[in-house]
Formats: C-alpha cells, structure tokens, sequence
C-alpha cells in the first residue's frame, strides 16, 4: 500500500526511497490522492482570489504545494527517444553555477635499449601531460501561470494540471539530446557554443564504405549479407587497430532505418536475421566473448558525408566519451513576474558532449 511511504490521504511522499521502489500503478495510486489532496487546497482558496492581483505571497501559498507534486509526477516520466544516457557516460559532477572543469592527458614515452656493462646512457621513461579545459554553460525552459488560471482552478477546487510542467521537461530533455548528438540546439544549422556531438565530432577517423555493391552501390540493400558483414567488422576492428590494441568497441550504433533493415532480412530459409547474425558473429565478440551492444538512432540517418548515413563503432566507456551535466534540469520556485502571471523557471548546466580519445571511435559513411 502507498500509505508505507506517502500520507493515505493526500498522498504527499513521506518516504522517497520507497516511493522509487514503489510499481507504477502504486505510484499512480498515490499521485490520485494527491491530486485530490491538491484540489482540496485549491478549494479554500475560493475566497481568497482576488489577493493574487496584489499579494504575491498568496499566489505562491496556491502554487508552491501543488508545484512540489506536479515536479514528483514530472521526474517520473520518461522519455525513451531522448535517451543519451545509454550511448554515453552522463557526468554530473557539479551543479547548476560551476564554469567549466579541467583535466589533464598523459603521454608515457621512453622505450627500453640494449646496454654495455659500463653505459653511461642509460635510457630514461617519462611522461608528457597537457592540461585541458572544458567550459559549461547556462540553460534554460520554464513555464507559467496565468492569474485567470489559478482563480478558475481555485473557484472550481481542481488541482493545476502538470501538462505545462511536462512539455518544459520534455522540451529540456530533446534540447539535451541534440547537444549530446550534434552539439546544437533544435533545429539549429550551427553549434552556437562551437560544440560537436556523439555524430559529428571533426577528431573521429571517418571513412566510406567500399564501393563494391551491385550497381556498384555502396548501400547495404545492395550488398550480400557477407559483404555487409564485413563492412560492419571492419568498423570494430579499426578501434582495436587505431588505439594500438588498448582498446575495442563494444557498441554499435545504427541509423534507425539500417537497424530496421537489418532486423527484417532474413538468412535464407531461417528464422534468424542479418541482425541476429551480427550480433552473434562479430569481431569484438569473437575477441572478447561478450556480447556487442547495438542501438538505433535516427541521429544518423543524415550525418554522414553529404547527407548519407552513418553508422558509428566505438568502445563506450567514461575514458573515451562523456557528457557533461554538472546542473540537470531543475525547476525554480515559483514567482509573480507581471501583475497577471506567476513564472516557474527551469534551468540546467550543460557541458556538452567530450571525446578524449577520438581513435577509439570510428565513421562509417554512405551506405
């Protein structure tokens, strides 16, 4: 029963680890209550509406409460198509007012040399470190609260519906995502802090696919099963080549549509897909015996050279690919910013997409 962790009859959250390990429906339950809780507060407001004109303390009274559980039922949505979290490590180290952060990168050089019994030049290692910056910048979407609003919600003892509150969460969210991919904004052509993203980073060795499909054609629809077999090995493998054997690419990612492609194509007479089959036999599960992880995003489906696809293989750890989130989305508390409207702001600090070892990621255009 949700009464272990929220009061039984306004359902206000009294225990948050339990309210997290609560189901959904439990939480809804809970959520319900609350509501009703809300609009029994809205309700002794009745006669008190026309001090929201003129005392902002009675505005914020009405809306504070029903803030805190409009922003509990936001945080519990989730949105699948926004998340970047699976495709790279999220740091958040910080908060909402750091700068920037610093890091540094070492080099070992030196190697060992044959000596004669009495050498006076024994070889020496040593090691190269460059300091490096990473700045972080202020974000923000938020809503509002029209005086006619809350007088209606309060005459007629309803609860404020949390749509406005989901669609500034949502909105942050993609904002989020396009940064993490691209570096820009929605819809932006450019990067308006220079940034580039999981897709279009200039340092990550790129390459086309060969040019041996029938036609020839470069696309996948016109190659065998071996041939695009190949083509997706010799991603993998370019890792495990390019960074001297130190590292490998465990993650495959795909433009929606090839994954699509992919998981519909048959092998001959079998159940089993092209898909299936790759992620069976693969380079980096032949050399490691775990499985390779693929993902679709439709981030791809025009990031490759002149508008083609691109399909991205890359070993998916913090030490290679990181976004910065010191400050995630976060609602202000409520305030009367005009003589008609309450604003609830929302900010964020977003440190964007850092690749610190771009060979261990590769492009694979064209196809």
């Amino acid at each position: 029963m949700f009464i272990n962790f929220a009061d039984a009859t306004g359902g206000i959250i009294t225990d948050a680890n339990a309210w997290h390990g609560a189901d959904e429906s439990t939480r809804q339950r809970a959520l319900t209550a609350w509501k009703a809780h809300d609009a029994r507060l809205a309700a002794s407001f009745a006669d008190k509406t026309a001090e929201f004109l003129v005392d902002a303390q009675v505005g914020r009274a009405f809306l504070t409460p029903q803030l805190y559980r409009i922003e509990t039922e936001v945080y519990m949505r989730k949105y699948p198509s926004f998340d970047f979290g699976q495709l790279m490590t999220v740091i958040t180290d910080g908060d909402h007012w750091d700068v920037g952060t610093v890091f540094y990168s070492m080099d070992q050089v030196g190697k060992a040399e044959f000596l004669a019994g009495k050498a006076f030049d024994m070889p020496y290692a040593s090691t190269l470190m460059n300091q490096h910056t990473h700045a972080f910048h202020l974000a923000g979407i938020g809503y509002e609260w029209s005086v006619q609003e809350m007088e209606r919600a309060a005459r007629l003892g309803r609860s404020l519906s949390s749509d406005k509150a989901m669609a500034a969460d949502q909105a942050a969210q993609a904002f989020l995502w396009s940064i993490a991919m691209t570096g820009r904004t929605p819809g932006a052509a450019t990067s308006e802090k220079g940034w580039t993203g999981l897709v279009n980073n200039a340092s990550v060795p790129s390459a086309q696919v060969p040019n041996d499909g029938t036609g020839p054609a470069r696309t996948f629809a016109s190659k065998t099963d071996a041939q695009v077999l190949r083509d997706i090995n010799e991603a993998l493998i370019a890792v495990h080549t390019a960074t001297g054997e130190t590292h490998v690419a465990n993650t495959l990612l795909l433009p929606t549509s090839t994954y699509q492609e992919l998981a519909s194509r048959r092998l001959g007479d079998t159940a089993d897909t092209l898909l299936d089959f790759i992620r069976q036999k693969n380079a980096y599960t032949a050399l490691t015996g775990q499985p390779l992880t693929i993902r679709a995003t439709r981030a791809l489906e025009t990031a490759g050279t002149g508008n083609s696809k691109r399909l991205i293989a890359y070993d998916n750890s913090r030490e290679v690919i990181r976004f910065h989130l010191p400050g995630p989305h976060q609602f202000l508390p409520p305030f009367q910013k005009g003589s008609m409207v309450y604003e609830v702001g929302g900010i964020m600090n977003v440190g964007g997409v850092e690749i610190r070892l771009p060979k261990a990621i590769v492009y694979r255009d064209s196809f």
